[in-house]
């Protein structure tokens, strides 16, 4: 399978994982590289997945997944390993460090980190990726609202 075919396979399946209300999906563009970010509950993840992947489903916690694609002429771009850093913070200023594992299937490479959260949590993200042959790290903020109940 082509990387491109491997690549929208897996947004699509993404994509069908992210509920509209309980889910951000964003990408942000750095020059030669494209970073995209969600964050959603574990429990919205299908059970075959969360085994493969061994996520632990629950209202109670969230998952972050960030894709690393280094710009490609008349392509959607080409995965890349990459050293990513996540840091998150509720309302109240409580911070976290979120332990990111590198997930690869085919050509796609992904990282995803799991996380408790409360109901109506939200919390702030702060992600720096440092691309594979890049010597400069790109930053993205972003925020996620958290619903258990």
């Amino acid at each position: 399978m082509s990387v491109e075919k491997q690549l929208f396979s897996w947004l699509v399946g993404l994509a069908l994982l992210l509920p509209i209300t309980a889910s951000a999906e964003n990408s942000r563009d750095f020059g030669d590289f494209v970073i995209h970010y969600n964050a959603m509950a574990t429990d919205m993840v299908p059970p075959e997945v969360a085994r493969k992947h061994r996520i632990t489903r629950s209202q109670n916690r969230g998952m972050i997944n960030i894709t690393v694609l280094k710009k490609v002429l008349s392509s959607p771009g080409q995965p890349v390993h990459a050293r990513v850093e996540v840091n998150a913070r509720n309302l109240a200023g409580q911070g976290r460090s979120i332990r990111m594992r590198e997930i690869r299937e085919g050509n796609a490479i992904y990282y995803i980190g799991e996380f408790g959260v409360a109901n109506e949590e939200t919390l702030n993200f702060d992600v720096r990726a440092r691309p594979q042959g890049s010597l400069e790290s790109v930053e993205v903020s972003f925020s996620q609202d958290f619903y258990t109940q």
